[in-house]
Formats: C-alpha cells, sequence, structure tokens
C-alpha cells in the first residue's frame, strides 16, 4: 500500500515509518520543515508538505494514498480544549477524502476513552463519550466518518516510550529536575498503562492492514504501572527525594499534569491481541526509565 502517514517525523510516526517500509509498504510522510522531509527521504519515504491546520493539504495527502495513518497531534497542553478540535477537523478533512472508497484511516485516540469506571481496566468494546476528556472528540470525528461511509478505525495510546520519550513521564521528570523532588498523589498506587514505541509502530501497521471498519485497539503492553514506582525511578535518576502530595497540593507542583497525576487508568490490549495476533515484546516502561540519561 501507499500510505499517507501524518505525524511522521514526530516520536510515533518516525518509528511507524520504518516498520510500514519493512513490511513493503510505500510511506508519503507528512512534514512542514526542510528538516523533516531531509528526515523522511533519508528513512526512505516520499514527502508530502503541509500540517495539521492545513486542511486542504491532508486531503491532498489522502487522495495520493491506499490508506492513511494519522498519528499527528499537538501536544501543547495550555492549549489542549483547542488542539482536541485541530484534530477533530484534521480526521474530517482525512476522512472527507477518502467517502466512497474501502481506503482505510486509522486515526489516533487514548486509552481513558475506554475507562467507563475509574479504576476499572479500559477495553476496547467501551468508548466513554461523556467523559471530560476534551480528546473524545477524535473518536467522536471518527465515529462520524464511519457513518458516512469511510473505512476507521482507531488506535488508543496510553504511555508510549523508550528512554528518550515516555508520555506524560517525560512531564514528570522535567517537573522534578526542576523542583528538586519527584512526587506522586495520595498513596501513588493509581496506575497508568504503558507500551514500548516499536510495539506501538507495530499495531499501527496491522491496524492499517486488518482494515477492519470502525475496529478500536489499545496499544497497552503494560495494563498499569503505579505512578509511585515511576515517581521512585525519577527520584533515584535524578537523586532527589520522593514524596507524595495530597491532590490540593498537586495542583502546585504539577501544574497542567495535577489532574492526570492522580488517576487511575488501567488498561487492557486483551481484544486488541486476539483480533490483529498483536503480542507486545519490548522492554518496560520502568526499565526504560532506569536506563535513560539523567544528565
Amino acid at each position: 500500500m501507499r500510505v499517507f502517514l501524518t505525524g511522521a517525523t514526530g516520536f510515533i510516526g518516525s518509528a511507524i515509518v520504518p516498520e510500514l517500509i519493512n513490511a513493503g509498504h510505500q510511506v508519503l510522510g507528512l512534514t512542514r520543515s526542510d528538516a523533516g522531509a531531509q528526515s523522511l527521504i533519508a528513512a526512505g519515504a516520499e514527502v508530502h508538505r503541509g500540517d495539521l491546520e492545513d486542511l486542504e493539504s491532508l486531503r491532498s495527502g489522502a487522495t495520493k494514498a491506499d490508506g492513511v495513518i494519522h498519528c499527528a497531534f499537538d501536544h501543547n497542553f495550555a492549549n489542549w480544549v483547542a488542539n482536541c478540535e485541530k484534530d477533530q477537523r484534521a480526521i474530517e478533512a482525512l476522512g472527507g477524502a477518502l467517502t466512497g472508497s474501502d481506503r482505510p484511516l486509522v486515526i489516533t485516540s487514548g486509552t481513558g476513552m475506554g475507562n467507563a469506571v475509574p479504576g476499572q481496566l479500559a477495553t476496547e468494546d467501551v468508548f466513554n463519550s461523556t467523559g471530560q476528556n476534551p480528546r473524545v472528540v477524535s473518536e467522536l470525528a471518527g465515529a462520524s466518518m464511519s457513518e458516512a461511509g469511510v473505512n476507521v478505525s482507531v488506535v488508543r495510546l496510553p504511555q508510549v516510550h523508550d528512554t528518550v520519550k515516555q508520555g506524560f513521564v517525560t512531564y514528570a521528570v522535567a517537573i522534578a529536575r526542576e523542583k528538586r523532588v519527584s512526587a506522586y498523589v495520595g498513596d501513588g498506587k493509581n496506575r497508568w498503562p504503558a507500551a514500548h514505541v516499536s510495539d506501538v509502530a507495530r499495531l499501527y501497521r496491522l491496524a492499517l492492514e486488518k482494515r477492519e471498519p470502525g475496529a478500536r485497539y489499545n496499544a497497552v503492553g503494560e495494563e498499569g504501572i503505579a505512578v509511585r514506582d515511576v515517581a521512585e525511578v525519577i527520584g533515584r535518576g535524578l537523586k532527589v527525594p520522593v514524596v507524595g502530595l495530597s491532590p490540593e497540593e498537586a495542583a502546585g507542583h504539577f501544574g497542567w499534569l495535577a489532574p492526570f497525576a492522580g488517576m487511575d487508568l488501567p488498561a487492557s490490549s486483551a481484544q486488541t491481541q486476539a483480533r490483529l495476533g498483536w503480542r507486545p515484546t519490548g522492554p518496560g516502561l520502568i526499565a526504560d526509565l532506569e536506563r535513560m540519561s539523567y544528565a
């Protein structure tokens, strides 16, 4: 397949590019910069100029492709709601270009969309459309495109990691470095799911190749890692104290991350593994945190 990939030069996208190429696919990667174009060419991909706010560039890229993987997202959490709405428009533009065909569109969401009850395992067959997470609009946009006849599936992400980046944990490391203390909320037993970036890249490819309309896949290698365990590894790496904070203290310490820091969000990938034959094999989150450089 010729695959149009948004976010092609980002953390996850740059792992998806070789995953697709090594499986025999061609990649048309979205980028807005000369540096991004050079990295795509070096990886063996074609270059498509544009960005998430250039909806015509998204439509034209999708039109040229046999399938689309949309993993680009603006992670500026100061504009979280606006960026989720931007993602909604991007999905609608990509889907509009694929309407009337069976060409697959794989979009991206978060495992939290499958948490019907806080603390219960998020599963693929649940979509909590009434939750407070603004990113719900991504899956709602995908559902709207499905109703219009587009072959849409969803990959839901946990904390995706290697030894350089780890999702929300990367921000927790930065906060601990700045404030010289590594913190968790309450007793720290709340859990975050995780997966290694190599496993996530493989899942995107399998979802694309499966071409199953309406499917939801949880890219989960570890169902739930206690946030206190994460904080303790960070503390050892930075050689700073590890402390528990009350929910009231968390806002002052974590800033925008505070609402997430205390959430218990375990997630399962049992259905995903059964449907795709996907088996996570990469290192765990704690192992990557132990090997990363804190210098």
